[in-house]
């Protein structure tokens, strides 16, 4: 698969890196910029914007990523994605200050638009 391939949105669901059944669900925009890396854009459960840039081998996407926080700090960590298809993302995330008994989790599945839909 190509890095091109997997530009596009995404819907996702996922759980939080802690002990409670704590899950969100969002949108995943990828995009490249003008070295063809990965340019990410996250917005969890309708308000929280979290941005990333990463890149991609052997199917394999890793993204650097950073947010501002309820508490107006900011927040790293790093995602790792397995494509499974072009259309399916099959992840895990870490925070720099998560707690380190746990790893986050994330599906992406890609938005059909309309045009993708005819064929």
């Amino acid at each position: 698969m190509s890095i091109e391939e997997i530009v596009g949105e995404y819907t996702i669901i996922g759980t939080n890196q802690d002990a409670g059944d704590n899950t969100y669900k969002g949108s995943l925009n990828l995009s490249l910029d003008s070295n063809n890396r990965i340019v990410a854009e996250w917005i969890i459960n309708h308000n929280q914007k979290q941005l990333g840039t990463g890149f991609f081998k052997d199917d394999i996407l890793v993204v650097n990523f950073h947010y501002h926080g309820d508490d107006d700090h900011i927040y790293k960590g790093v995602a790792v994605y397995k494509c499974i298809s072009r259309d399916i993302l099959d992840g895990f995330w870490s925070e720099k200050h998560g707690d380190p008994l746990y790893i986050g989790e994330e599906r992406g599945f890609r938005i059909k638009k309309d045009k993708d839909l005819v064929n």
